[in-house]
C-alpha cells in the first residue's frame, strides 16, 4: 500500500507542467543536431522541439526584423527546413565560439527588435554642436539612420549555391534593402579567422561570410579597412550569393549620424522582381585558381569565387 501511494506522489502532473514550462524556455538555446536528440527522448519534448523548429522556419531573424523573413528548402529529400546561426540586425562587438540566443521561443517580437536594434557603436557627445563648414553639409547629407528590412524577403536552398536571399515583392531601383550585419573583427582577428576559414571550407564543413571592404578616404592614399564576419551571428546578408556579372545590388558605405563606424549597405541597382534572388559582386580578384566553382549563372561567369588575400 506505502509503495502505491509513494508511486501516486511521484507522478504528480504539476512536477512534469513545471519541467515541460522550463523545456520551452530552454530549447530555443539549442542548435539544430541538440534540438534533435533530446526531441526523441518523449512526445512532449518532440511536440516542443517541432514548434521551434516551424518558428525557425518561419522567420530567420527571429523576430528581430520588421517582417518575418522565411525559410523555403524546394529540394526533395533535404532534410535540413533552416540554416542555423545566431541573428543581429546590426553590427555588433565579438562574440564567444560558445554564445548562445533563444531562437524559435514565443517571446514577444517587437521586445527583441526594440532591444537588438541598440547599436553598440553609437555614442552621443552633450553640449557638442555641428560644424557649419560645407564639407560638413555634405556629409550630412548623405547621413543615415538604419531601419531594418522593411521589404519582403525569403531564404531559398539551391541545390548547387546552397541558401539564398531572394525578392518576396517588388523592389525598385534605389530601395534599401539591408546592411551587411555581425562582427567587427581587427585585421589581426580577421586575419586568423579566414586562415582557419579556409581549412574549414575546404572540407566542405563551414561556409564563412567574412566580409572585407575598403573605404578610400579624401586624402587619396589613404583606406579604411572594415572587416564584418557574419559566419557565428549576423544577419540575413550572409546569404546574399556572388554573381560576376555585378548582380541586381549595388554596396554602398553609409554613416550613420553620432555612429562611430560606417556601415555597409546594399541597395538595388534596379527594378527586382519578386521571386529574383539578390546578388552582388565579391569582388574582381582571384588569387586561388583553384578556388570555389562559381554557380551564379550570369553569361560573365569566371567559373570561380572571387578570393584575396584577406
Amino acid at each position: 500500500m506505502e509503495k502505491r501511494r509513494q508511486y501516486k506522489r511521484t507522478s504528480d502532473p504539476l512536477p512534469q507542467k513545471a519541467f515541460f514550462r522550463c523545456a520551452a524556455i530552454v530549447l530555443p538555446y539549442l542548435n539544430p543536431t541538440e534540438l534533435a536528440s533530446i526531441s526523441s527522448t518523449c512526445k512532449t519534448l518532440y511536440q516542443i522541439s517541432t514548434l521551434i523548429t516551424s518558428r525557425r522556419t518561419s522567420d530567420a531573424s527571429g523576430g528581430f526584423e520588421n517582417l518575418p523573413i522565411p525559410f523555403l528548402n524546394p529540394i526533395a529529400g533535404d532534410s535540413q527546413p533552416y540554416s542555423y546561426f545566431l541573428y543581429t540586425p546590426t553590427q555588433t562587438l565579438l562574440v564567444g565560439p560558445d554564445s548562445r540566443r533563444p531562437w524559435g521561443s514565443d517571446d514577444d517580437a517587437r521586445s527583441r527588435r526594440d532591444s537588438g536594434r541598440a547599436d553598440p557603436f553609437l555614442f552621443r557627445i552633450e553640449g557638442a554642436s555641428g560644424c557649419e563648414c560645407a564639407r560638413a553639409a555634405a556629409i550630412a547629407a548623405r547621413a543615415w539612420r538604419p531601419t531594418g528590412v522593411t521589404i519582403r524577403l525569403k531564404m531559398v536552398k539551391d541545390e548547387r549555391k546552397g541558401w539564398g536571399l531572394y525578392a518576396a515583392e517588388f523592389i525598385p531601383t534605389g530601395k534599401f534593402v539591408c546592411e551587411y550585419a555581425g562582427e567587427l573583427l581587427s585585421t589581426k582577428e580577421a586575419k586568423q579567422r579566414q586562415q582557419a576559414y579556409d581549412k574549414l571550407s575546404s572540407i566542405g564543413c563551414l561556409s564563412p561570410a567574412l566580409l572585407v571592404v575598403k573605404e578610400h578616404l579624401p586624402s587619396g592614399n589613404t583606406c579604411m579597412r572594415i572587416n564584418i564576419d557574419a559566419t557565428r551571428i549576423g544577419n540575413i546578408a550572409r546569404f546574399i550569393n556572388h554573381s560576376c556579372d555585378g548582380g541586381n545590388l549595388d554596396t554602398v558605405i553609409m554613416r550613420s549620424s553620432g555612429a562611430l563606424l560606417p556601415r555597409v549597405c546594399f541597395f538595388a541597382s534596379r527594378d527586382i522582381q519578386e521571386n529574383e534572388e539578390l546578388s552582388f559582386s565579391y569582388g574582381d580578384v582571384r588569387l586561388k585558381p583553384n578556388g570555389q566553382q562559381c554557380f551564379c549563372g550570369s553569361s560573365s561567369c569566371a567559373g570561380i569565387l572571387p578570393s584575396e588575400h584577406t
